[in-house]
């Protein structure tokens, strides 16, 4: 079976300038995802999908295949990630490589592991799933959530059933971690929403599970790489 690793590092995030590729405790934040792709010997090809050629020389300097940088159609703002995985998928195919799986790491999740990526193909296996998707404990039930009015009145705010039940009686609830996202290919070109039959969760613990997007999110990386 051959599986391919999908990092996808477009430049000029908006919240966070050249987030894919700031240091994070001296290495490019990119560089773990890459790190643990090759780490876990699970991938005939670690792809660095990039639209900077100073991005693709760093993702080539830890390790990274980056034979091509992405089309102008999936390195707008309104590009999915699925747009992207489906475009390397295709440009392979076109030069005679095809895969069985794939795994898309968004770089976002630096403190996913080589034991994750394995993990994550063990449950596939085990469940024989079309696909995997990792998950982690969210900190608060979905109830405890609202929209505010433009008056910032909280009438109403909280659902009745809060007020009836203590916390700890409203069950564990998860959110997606950002982390793993593994799907068989033909699985995925014949459904874009992987979300589907035989698709399965990877539980991850929460100090693994950061999805960098802002600065205090690259702060609290930081503060969990040195301090675990």
């Amino acid at each position: 079976m051959k599986n391919i690793a999908i990092i996808p590092a477009r430049s000029g995030s908006k919240g966070l300038p050249d987030k894919n590729i700031r240091l994070l405790c001296g290495k490019p934040l990119l560089a773990y995802s890459i790190e643990a792709a090759l780490q876990s010997d699970m991938f005939d090809v670690v792809h660095v999908s990039t639209d900077s050629i100073q991005y693709a020389e760093i993702a080539k300097k830890f390790g990274a295949d980056v034979p091509f940088l992405r089309s102008t159609e999936t390195s707008s703002d309104s590009a999915s990630s699925w747009d992207v995985v489906k475009e390397v998928i295709e440009k392979y195919q076109k030069v005679g490589k095809c895969f069985d799986t794939f795994m898309l790491l968004q770089p976002t999740s630096p403190l996913r592991t080589s034991e994750d990526i394995r993990n994550a193909y063990k449950l596939m296996n085990d469940k024989k799933a079309n696909a995997i998707v990792a998950v982690c404990e969210a900190d608060h039930p979905p109830q405890f959530y609202n929209v505010l009015p433009a008056d910032g009145s909280l009438k109403d705010f909280l659902h009745d059933e809060v007020n009836d039940k203590r916390r700890q009686d409203m069950g564990i609830y998860y959110r997606i971690n950002g982390a793993v996202y593994l799907a068989k290919t033909s699985y995925f070109l014949k459904n874009s929403n992987i979300y589907r039959d035989a698709c399965y969760a990877y539980v991850m613990e929460k100090n693994r599970s950061v999805d960098i997007d802002s600065l205090f999110d690259f702060q609290y990386a930081e503060f969990l790489l040195t301090n675990l």
